[in-house]
C-alpha cells in the first residue's frame, strides 16, 4: 500500500483534499477512486499513521476519506541529532536520504572553514526545501512516521555560540585525536541516560584544529570511529547504524 506524507491534521472519518505534493504523488502512481493508501503527518505528536480511501481524482486534486488510525512506530531507540559540515555535490542529498532511513532525529547543516559548499539567502532556502523533500520521500519509502527536522544552514561558529538545547542530549565531536572515546561507549551511555545525543562532524578534510578545540571548550565529548579516516557521509551513517543496532533495554 503506498505511503503518502500528508502534513495536515488527520482524524478517523474525515474527508479532505490532499495537499499539492501528496496529490501529485497519488496521481503519478495512477491510483483510482476506491483504492487505499496510508497517510502520515510526519510529526512526532501524531505517533502513527492512517489508512485512507481515495474518493475523487481531479485533474490537479485528490480527495480521500481518512480511515483507521494505526499507532505504529518504527523509529530508532536513540534520538540522534547530526550537525554536519556539508559535503559537496550530491553527497549531502545522499546523507539526508540515508540518515532519514536510519532514523535520524534532526540534521543541522553547517558551513566550516574547510567547507566547499557555501550557501546563503535564497539559495540556502531552496536547498533546505529540497533536503526536506528528500527526507519526506525517504520516510515514505522506509516506513518512518516522523520526518526529521532539517535546520536552516548556519556557520559552525554561530551554531557553537548558541545556547545548548536540552532535547539534543549530550554533545559529541567526531575526532581522530588520541584519547577519543569509542562510539560504542558513548552510545551505551546515551542508552543508559535520556537516549538523546548530538554528533558534530566536519566536511571534506574534517574540522580545523581551532574548530575542534572550540567544540571541546563548549563541552563536546571527543568520540572516535576507529583508526580509518571516513568521508563525512560515511561517518554520519556509521553513527546512526551503530545506534540502530544497539540493544535498548
Amino acid at each position: 500500500m503506498p505511503r503518502i506524507h500528508c502534513p495536515l491534521p488527520l482524524s478517523e472519518g474525515a474527508a479532505l483534499s490532499l495537499p499539492p505534493g501528496a496529490a501529485r504523488h497519488v496521481q503519478v502512481l495512477r491510483m483510482q477512486p476506491g483504492q487505499t493508501l496510508t497517510l502520515f503527518t510526519g510529526d512526532e505528536a501524531t505517533g502513527g499513521e492512517f489508512s485512507a480511501t481515495i474518493t475523487r481524482m481531479g485533474r490537479s486534486d485528490v480527495e480521500v476519506e481518512v480511515g483507521t488510525f494505526h499507532p505504529v512506530q518504527r523509529e530508532a531507540g536513540l534520538r540522534i541529532h547530526l550537525a554536519v559540515g556539508m559535503p559537496a555535490n550530491e553527497r549531502m542529498d545522499w546523507l539526508v536520504e540515508k540518515a532519514t532511513e536510519l532514523g535520524v532525529a534532526s540534521i543541522q547543516p553547517l558551513m566550516t572553514e574547510r567547507s566547499v559548499l557555501r550557501l546563503s539567502g535564497e539559495r540556502a532556502d531552496k536547498k533546505l526545501a529540497h533536503w526536506h523533500s528528500v527526507a519526506v520521500s525517504a520516510c515514505e519509502q522506509c516506513g518512518g512516521n516522523r520526518v526529521p527536522v532539517i535546520h536552516p544552514v548556519q556557520t559552525l561558529a554561530r551554531w557553537l555560540a548558541q545556547p545548548l538545547q536540552a532535547d539534543t542530549g549530550v554533545r559529541h565531536v567526531l575526532s581522530l585525536a588520541d584519547g577519543s572515546q569509542p562510539l560504542s561507549t558513548r552510545l551505551q551511555a546515551l542508552a543508559a541516560g535520556d537516549g538523546a545525543g548530538c554528533f558534530l562532524l566536519g566536511p571534506e578534510g574534517g574540522l580545523g584544529p581551532d574548530e575542534e578545540q572550540q567544540a571541546l571548550e563548549r563541552g563536546f565529548v571527543p568520540t572516535g570511529l576507529g583508526p580509518r579516516v571516513l568521508r563525512t557521509e560515511t561517518a554520519a551513517l556509521a553513527v546512526l547504524a551503530s545506534a540502530v543496532l544497539l540493544p535498548i533495554a
